[in-house]
C-alpha cells in the first residue's frame, strides 16, 4: 500500500496533505523509508532467497 492511501488517526485526513503535525511527520518517515520500507522482513527474506536461486541457477546454467 501507498502512504498517499493511508489516513492519518489524529485529523482523519488523507497524511499527503500533511494538514497536522502527526501528518507530517508520517509522511516524512514513510518517504524516507524507500521502496522497501513497506515490506514485511519476511517478505525480503523471500525476495532474497528467489535471488540466490535464481543467480545459483544462472552459474549453474553457464558452466553446462
Amino acid at each position: 500500500m501507498t502512504y498517499d492511501r493511508l489516513v492519518c488517526a489524529n485529523c482523519a485526513a488523507p497524511i499527503t496533505e500533511g494538514r497536522c503535525p502527526v501528518c507530517r511527520a508520517n509522511r516524512e518517515r514513510l518517504q524516507q523509508q524507500g521502496p522497501f520500507g513497506g515490506l514485511s522482513p519476511v517478505a525480503l527474506l523471500t525476495l532474497l532467497v528467489v535471488l540466490i536461486a535464481a543467480l545459483a541457477l544462472l552459474a549453474a546454467h553457464q558452466t553446462a
